[in-house]
């Protein structure tokens, strides 16, 4: 693709910021409809937080399987407070993206029949969770879909690059590209985010340092508005206390072949297949009444072969999980919250989007069920690139005194490096924003240098109830003239109450 002219460098149809699964499926979508797509990773290709995911795809595709099924599981594990047209969509669509990508050539693991191997985890009611590679899905899914996309004579692929600033079009009122760090400026009719989400906020986590929002803080900078912040689950079998692998997540599918949690005693205390919120609290309750730091997991039963990459990774660390119990403990794993978005990924600001755990569309309410989040990555990505490239093109005037070094540049540019996270914030998360929270604990958060951290600590102290993965200590149970019901953070950081039913 060559550079326009006006100092404009690069000018598309679509720019998509992040390369994780959204990303790089929302990228080759749009190009297949015959958009030009420019895509900005702030890593090289596969090395995003997608390519460590261990989980699946869960889709309906089993006999005794069903969308009705499917709904009714995710329903149950967003506590009430799940954008219902949300999950329809995801039910409905989640087969086809399978299919899609397994026309694209993703090898999905079969069994001897040739048909696809389901898998269980916590908070499903049936098989419903497709896997490549046992626990290394997101590994296989980001080279299969990275290579794709190099090949991809419509995608214009800009590695180890970060998104400065969206660039605002104000004679058309809305966004109009992405300016990068390095000085480039990318002109787009629409700009999809899929930057991921913000759990490398906390000091415990099972994310790679990357995940700290960035995406967030762009949009929210442009005008968007976030919904849902105060909702943050945490994964309950993250390794405690091995060097070298400390917040390393052993996936729920080991749970779902049989695996059982014990705590020091050797007593099993949970349903280890409940919803992640009902687990990790379990966890954490032992935890505190026994003044133990981790419980123990115990997958001595299961096959080493069904998971090699969890194995390989625990015997490099010095635990043989074919002999010994594991060391787990809850860790900050995914952001419910996010940019706030509708079904086709579309923001509160014209021509900027957002999907997968940059987004919030409500799907996921209070708690996500298993294996959703890669669903939604593929589901809401297709979404997103399709309506994106239905977004008007700009005029050719607007092009180019837009890219001529203006004082809207020139002030895109002067624009402050992101926030920077200190240790202190993460710590404080951990903390203050943890599996329980009390009011004094958030009232200090909310004066937290990091303005992610204050936006959490605010909608946190506003929700005065327990619901899924947020716990108040003053609020212990949940209040029914809450359901369906999200706070949303203006550009202002003013919060309000919505029912995006």
């Amino acid at each position: 693709m060559q550079a326009t002219p006006g100092g404009v460098d690069l000018e598309v149809d679509v720019a998509v910021v992040g390369a994780g699964a959204a990303g790089l499926y929302a990228a080759l979508c749009a190009a297949r409809a015959r958009g030009r797509v420019a895509l900005v990773s702030a890593a090289p290709l596969a090395q995003t937080a997608s390519y460590w995911a261990q989980g699946g795809l869960a889709a309906a595709l089993a006999e005794d399987d069903s969308p009705e099924l499917h709904l009714r599981d995710t329903e149950r594990a967003g506590r009430g407070a799940m954008r219902r047209s949300a999950a329809e969509v995801l039910v409905a669509e989640a087969p086809e993206c399978v299919a899609d990508l397994q026309s694209l050539g993703v090898r999905f693991d079969a069994d001897r029949f040739g048909r696809l191997a389901l898998g269980l985890e916590g908070g499903h009611s049936v098989r419903r969770v497709v896997h490549a590679g046992g626990s290394a899905t997101g590994r296989r899914l980001l080279r299969a879909l990275s290579a794709l996309a190099v090949a991809e004579r419509r995608v214009a692929v800009l590695e180890n690059v970060r998104a400065r600033a969206l660039w605002w079009r104000e004679d058309a009122g809305r966004c109009g590209g992405v300016v990068c760090e390095d000085g480039r400026t990318i002109a787009a009719r629409a700009v999809i985010l899929s930057t991921g989400g913000a759990a490398a906020l906390w000091s415990r986590t099972t994310n790679p340092p990357g995940s700290q929002g960035v995406g967030l803080l762009l949009a929210h900078a442009l005008g968007a508005k976030l919904a849902d912040a105060e909702f943050v689950q945490f994964h309950p079998t993250a390794v405690k206390g091995v060097k070298g692998r400390e917040g390393f997540l052993i996936t729920e599918a080991i749970r779902g072949e049989g695996a059982t949690l014990h705590d020091a005693q050797g007593e099993r205390f949970v349903d280890e297949l409940a919803p992640r919120d009902e687990v990790s609290r379990a966890i954490w309750t032992r935890m505190h009444d026994t003044g133990a730091d981790h419980v123990g997991l115990d997958m001595r039963a299961i096959d080493p072969a069904l998971f090699p990459n969890v194995v390989g990774a625990l015997r490099e660390a010095g635990v043989d999980p074919t002999r010994e119990l594991v060391p787990v403990a809850p860790a900050a794993h995914y952001t419910m919250g996010g940019v706030a978005t509708d079904l086709h990924g579309r923001s509160t600001v014209a021509g900027l989007y957002a999907v997968g755990e940059t987004s919030c569309t409500g799907l996921h309410g209070a708690n996500r069920l298993a294996s959703n989040s890669l669903s939604e990555c593929f589901v809401y990505g297709r979404r997103a690139a399709l309506s994106a490239l239905e977004e008007p093109a700009p005029a050719a005037s607007a092009r180019a005194s837009e890219g001529t070094g203006t004082h809207e540049l020139e002030a895109l540019a002067a624009l402050p490096a992101p926030p920077r996270v200190s240790a202190e914030t993460r710590e404080a998360l951990w903390r203050d924003a943890g599996i329980e929270r009390s009011a004094e604990g958030l009232a200090r958060l909310a004066h937290d240098p990091h303005p992610l951290a204050r936006i959490i600590a605010a909608c946190a102290l506003e929700r005065r109830e327990s619901r899924g993965a947020h716990r108040r200590v003053e609020y212990p149970d949940p209040d029914p003239a809450l359901n369906s019901r999200h706070i949303v953070v203006d550009a202002e950081g003013k919060l309000g109450w919505e029912a995006w039913e």
